[in-house]
């Protein structure tokens, strides 16, 4: 009796730790937590209402309040299956909860004053002849829970389906005990059960969640890349270029930097994230030239000293603007990286570039790998004051730069891996001559 007693306290613990939980867990609705706080609370009541008639300590002029006790523990108990439905999301539970509950009260208030399914004699409770009425709206219940379950289940895609099945497994086992040697231990099966129900729930909402959280990112991910996309075509437009000025320098940024962790060459900062950021955000390298005159951008000869200290403004001006347009709707690193290749891509090696004369690797690594994509691409493009360049001439001036303006670690890199870029300028050129065919 002592070992039964003390498991109803147990019993009753866990489920106030279950109800805690749940009163201070921010995942679930009013709505839910309501349904979880009253199917917890119903099986405490149900578990002490039960102690209080098999604790061992009866007296006959109590028999009165436990019949009423009892005839509520009876008409409550069944409920207890409809109850954790409805907490674990089924809908439309609320009538059948009603009608579970109006036909078990009036079953039990009709046969209790008579003894038909239970009654309490001089030497405590008896079961009387109709018990199993009882019994069977209590097993209906049970069953009506566990094919729940299994729907529930599915509505999870059944990503743990050895917890439905260990669940069933407690229940039964709390059952069986009760109703083939009368020893009282369903509540606390009920319990066990309700608690693994809870957390089995409570980790797929989480990781619902977690999904859908991951899946909000990639898209705020893809609306960031067209945004910037968008803003570095507008400067390309206004600077009489297109949009391939974009592409190239993106693709040439990412394979030097993937070459260069194949290589060995910093592959510590060369981060498979990091190789993403510069890849995303070298379209915005040349932001700045939206505060540029077109007069400059456009002019088809060399610019004077006046205007190339103009131009030059474009890098402060750019990485400003990176901080402005991405602050609040990106993270510090993301906005550090792209602020770094609008505002330092045209330092050089030497520390004779521009905004600040940085030197070495006092230059992000970032804006020295978008240095070297930068002029490789101006000098095998055309532009307006000046025809494209064959790709080994570019090569020889990029080579004689290194240690200079270039970071000779980088340079060596892009130089040792010439095919792929030759083989990808004339991929490019190929599709940018059949455009031009279609479009005429």
């Amino acid at each position: 009796m002592a070992f039964y007693i003390s498991s109803i306290i147990i019993t009753v613990l866990l489920l106030i730790a279950m109800i805690t939980h749940v009163l201070k867990y921010n995942g679930f609705d009013r709505h839910q937590k309501r349904l979880f706080t009253l199917t917890f609370l119903a099986i405490i009541f149900c578990s002490l209402a039960e102690c209080a008639v098999h604790c061992g300590y009866y007296n006959k002029a109590l028999s009165v309040p436990l019949t009423i006790l009892t005839v509520l523990q009876f008409s409550i108990s069944p409920l207890l299956g409809v109850l954790f439905v409805a907490a674990l999301g089924m809908k439309r539970q609320k009538k059948i909860l009603v009608v579970f509950l109006i036909i078990n009260l009036l079953v039990e208030i009709i046969c209790a004053p008579f003894g038909a399914i239970f009654k309490f004699t001089d030497d405590g409770y008896v079961r009387g002849k109709f018990f199993l009425i009882y019994g069977a709206t209590y097993l209906i219940s049970l069953v009506y829970l566990l094919v729940c379950l299994v729907f529930i289940g599915r509505n999870f895609k059944n990503r743990d389906i050895g917890t439905i099945i260990m669940t069933i497994i407690v229940i039964i086992s709390g059952i069986f005990p009760m109703t083939f040697y009368n020893v009282n231990i369903t509540y606390m099966a009920i319990a066990i059960a309700s608690s693994l129900c809870y957390i089995y729930y409570n980790d797929l909402v989480q990781q619902d969640i977690k999904l859908e959280l991951v899946n909000n990112q990639e898209k705020i991910s893809q609306m960031q890349t067209h945004m910037i996309s968008g803003l570095a075509n507008l400067i390309e437009n206004r600077d009489l270029e297109t949009g391939e000025h974009i592409i190239r320098t993106s693709y040439y940024v990412k394979h030097l930097a993937e070459l260069c962790v194949k290589e060995g060459v910093y592959k510590d900062e060369l981060t498979e994230d990091y190789i993403h950021l510069i890849y995303t955000l070298a379209p915005m390298h040349d932001i700045g030239k939206i505060m540029v005159s077109d007069v400059i951008l456009r002019k088809p000869g060399k610019l004077n000293k006046e205007e190339f200290e103009e131009m030059k403004k474009h890098t402060k001006v750019g990485g400003r603007i990176v901080e402005e347009v991405l602050n609040g709707v990106a993270s510090d690193d993301y906005i550090k990286v792209g602020s770094n290749i609008a505002k330092y891509h045209h330092e050089k090696w030497n520390g004779m570039g521009y905004p600040e004369g940085l030197k070495e690797k006092e230059i992000p690594l970032s804006a020295r790998i978008m240095a070297i994509a930068d002029v490789f691409d101006a000098l095998t493009a055309e532009r307006c004051y000046k025809p494209k360049m064959e790709p080994e001439k570019a090569f020889q001036i990029i080579e004689e730069e290194a240690g200079t303006h270039f970071d000779p670690q980088l340079v060596k890199v892009f130089l040792k891996n010439k095919e792929q870029y030759v083989n990808y300028l004339n991929g490019q050129e190929a599709i940018e001559q059949k455009n031009e065919e279609v479009a005429q």
